[in-house]
């Protein structure tokens, strides 16, 4: 140990005494110092203009623009400056006949200059420590935690760096050729996961090789022993080549012995490394405050509760839109997708089936091929793009293992439990495009749980749940691409007949009456009635001129659906276009899902002929004003119908009333040990396929009431509950006049420090 540490003295003074290791740190200090004052310029912009920033410290080190993230992405081109001269030094110098002479071995050689790599990494991180330490004096509640962490894996990612530098060193005597070297063998272990990704084997091994954002779980936060034992496994094997390689130069060894020698540690790094990425081998650590990097606590009581085995089987058409997410060469980074399940149910199996067949996603491609077969279509397909048609199922072949036609033969995933239980999860035709926490959560929670079944009473001109047109209910009842509808947020949906000896099931919990064009019959509201009386919950909607069809079932609710159509004049915007504001006590009592929408954001609930709701409490039921419009400017239009072309005024004569009026109620009371919920909404267009899409143009939200009113209807249970509290470091004590005494600390005086530190170290030298 005291040859590897005066070795490492040696080397550490032989470069601190060359320009090249000031100027290293010179400019690295004022390339990141460049980086950390604007970051840190926004978050003190926003302070002066009074913006309030969560999570400051993950914004200031990691993200997309993070501090710690922009030098993990530029840190490779210094490392090749600092080690091309390690070996390649002592060989142009003809000093390495000494190093042979002297009484040290190569491992302590080569592991001394390491040891010297490792020594000048903590100089260059300690300029990020003086930044983080910084930091942490003008943000209340810095998360020293995830600066630690992100700290830990830059510097592991440097230590990688050393030893892959440090072996390409040992192979030449000219420097420039060994920096040029350490560069090319990075760039391959950057751009290693992409060999061999047609064979799962070959695949897992190149994929775990792969350097490039291996650091970026742990600048997030998130320590993985995956990652550790990578960087860990990797610099032990460069260091064992390098070695080998120097062993090889002081003597002879055949080629062959050296060859099997080079090959097993390569092999053995490989079988360590996918070892230790197998889920069951796997252990983490989130250091974040409000451990984001990990399921929320409703999440992992689900996974807890699934103790069998589990199957996640990705079928994938190749002549869908969507195929690239699943295609070999993307197999693994779309198992990252559900790697935080893996951690907490590592047996589940993931696989993926490869066909062809006809889609209702990519009409664009079926168009291409007018009268062909898809067969046909296939093979011009894979002649184009070279496909191995051979490893696709045929649409025969498919049909025999599962029939897709239903879900439109698009990229979707079956989730499978060996005690037969079977769920969907799908794409979305949104921006984030694959289920989240919530969607994954839900339809794993199926499995655990009897979930929430909504009736849609039917058979008296309703809207449909499985219709297209602007005043269906698919969109929000059971659209498959739809993120928001009650399919893909946990319940069960069906349409109920009521009428002859039919009732009402005793597994509906949730009935949806709206928009009826016939009234019930005497049979059809006792049945009706006695779903009340057992206290099942109901979303009753009805918009204008429905009012004598719908009065009858909410009178004896204490609610009556006013006459009339509300109007309220508006720039660009029809006058029956309402534009309704939502009650925040209302909103807070009830759910969590109408609040970001409606409270934070200000955006407000648009429903088209919407009528008044009048209502008394004296029915035994609590009710709340969930929706309603402005005080002034409002009224229930009695005479106007045309509201194209015609030009609606107020005419107290003929009954119109200007005030404000509520069109959305929530009621409840208690029945024997728990809550019936109803809501009751003055429009039902306003949750159709046309009203959830919402007003072009206008800032509306309609969606939320239908997650939260069923998240209300639900207790809870459903969509799954995926909040996490806010961070705590949300408070920078900085401001635009203080920048610029900032950027002249970290821009200058720390660069102008270093190189003041250097020149006096090289004069001090000279005089020597």
């Amino acid at each position: 140990m005291r040859q590897i540490y005066k070795i490492a003295k040696a080397e550490l003074a032989t470069l601190f005494y060359s320009p090249v290791a000031w100027f290293i740190l010179v400019v690295f200090s004022f390339q990141v110092g460049m980086t950390f004052v604007e970051l840190i310029g926004e978050q003190a912009q926003a302070n002066t203009l009074g913006y309030s920033w969560g999570w400051l410290t993950a914004n200031l080190l990691g993200g997309m623009r993070g501090l710690f993230t922009g030098v993990q992405q530029y840190l490779y081109l210094y490392m090749p400056l600092l080690t091309m001269s390690l070996m390649s030094r002592e060989y142009s110098s003809g000093s390495i006949k000494l190093l042979y002479a002297s009484p040290v071995t190569s491992t302590q050689i080569i592991l001394g200059k390491f040891l010297s790599m490792m020594l000048y990494g903590l100089v260059l991180l300690g300029v990020l420590i003086v930044m983080v330490l910084f930091a942490g004096c003008v943000i209340d509640h810095f998360a020293f935690g995830e600066a630690l962490s992100g700290l830990l894996g830059l510097y592991l990612l440097l230590c990688a760096y050393a030893a892959i530098g440090l072996f390409v060193s040992s192979l030449t005597s000219y420097q420039v050729v060994a920096g040029i070297g350490t560069l090319v063998i990075l760039a391959a272990l950057n751009y290693a996961n992409q060999v061999g990704q047609s064979y799962d084997f070959v695949r897992d091994i190149t994929y775990w090789l792969c350097i490039s954002g291996r650091s970026g779980e742990m600048i997030a936060g998130l320590i993985c022993s995956e990652d550790v034992i990578y960087f860990i496994t990797v610099s032990a094997m460069f260091l064992a080549l390098t070695i080998l390689r120097l062993n090889s130069t002081r003597q002879y060894a055949p080629k062959g012995v050296m060859w099997g020698k080079y090959l097993g540690v390569i092999a053995g790094t490989c079988m360590v490394g996918y070892i230790t990425s197998r889920p069951a081998m796997m252990c983490f650590y989130d250091t974040t405050e409000t451990k984001r990097m990990t399921l929320t606590p409703k999440s992992q009581e689900i996974m807890n509760k699934l103790e069998d085995g589990m199957t996640i089987t990705t079928f994938v058409n190749y002549l869908d839109r969507d195929a690239y997410f699943g295609i070999p060469e993307m197999v693994n980074q779309d198992k990252e997708r559900f790697k935080q399940y893996l951690r907490f149910k590592p047996d589940i199996k993931m696989k993926y089936v490869y066909y062809y067949d006809t889609v209702t996603n990519n009409p664009w491609l079926m168009n291409r091929y007018p009268g062909k077969t898809i067969h046909e279509i296939a093979k011009e397909e894979a002649e184009k793009k070279g496909w191995n048609l051979k490893k696709l199922l045929t649409p025969e072949q498919i049909k025999k293992v599962i029939d897709l036609e239903p879900e439109g033969n698009v990229f979707v995933r079956l989730v499978e439990r060996k005690n037969g239980q079977k769920a969907f999860l799908r794409l979305f035709n949104d921006m984030e495009k694959f289920p989240s926490e919530a969607e994954i959560g839900v339809t794993f929670k199926r499995f655990v749980m009897e979930m929430p079944k909504v009736g849609f009473l039917t058979g008296h001109g309703e809207p449909s749940i499985t219709g297209e047109l602007k005043r269906d209910y698919l969109l929000f009842a059971g659209a498959k691409t739809f993120r928001h509808s009650l399919l893909n947020q946990g319940f069960d949906t069906e349409e109920v007949s009521i009428s002859g000896n039919s009732d009402i099931p005793g597994y509906i919990n949730i009935l949806v009456i709206s928009d009826m064009n016939k009234a019930l019959t005497p049979e059809e509201m006792a049945k009706l009635n006695r779903y009340i009386e057992r206290g099942g919950n109901l979303l009753i909607a009805a918009g204008a001129g429905k009012q004598d069809i719908m009065n009858p079932i909410v009178e004896p609710l204490g609610v009556r659906f006013l006459p009339g159509v509300l109007v309220q004049k508006k720039v660009d915007i029809l006058p029956n276009s309402m534009m309704l504001t939502a009650v925040p006590e209302t909103v807070k009592e009830l759910s969590y899902h109408y609040e970001f929408m409606w409270l934070v954001r200000k955006f407000k609930v648009n429903m088209k002929d919407a009528v008044g709701l009048d209502y008394t409490t004296d029915r035994g039921f609590t009710v709340r004003e969930l929706l309603r419009t402005d005080s002034t400017g409002c009224w229930n239009e009695m005479e106007t119908r045309d509201f194209v072309n015609d030009t609606v005024v107020l005419n107290p004569a003929a009954g119109e009333v200007e005030r404000m009026y509520p069109t959305a109620l929530a009621l409840s009371r208690k029945i024997g040990d728990r809550e019936q919920r109803i809501m009751i909404l003055g429009n039902g267009s306003c949750i159709s396929n046309d009203g959830v899409a919402g007003e072009r143009g206008v800032a509306v939200a309609n969606y939320p009431l239908v997650t939260g009113t069923f998240h209300w209807f639900s207790y809870g249970e459903a969509p799954l509950d995926v909040r996490r509290p806010g961070g705590s470091d949300d408070k920078i004590h900085l401001s635009r006049p203080d920048m610029p005494y900032v950027k002249a600390a970290f821009m200058v005086v720390v660069p102008v420090l270093l190189l003041l530190w250097g020149v006096v170290l090289w004069i001090r030298r000279k005089r020597n």
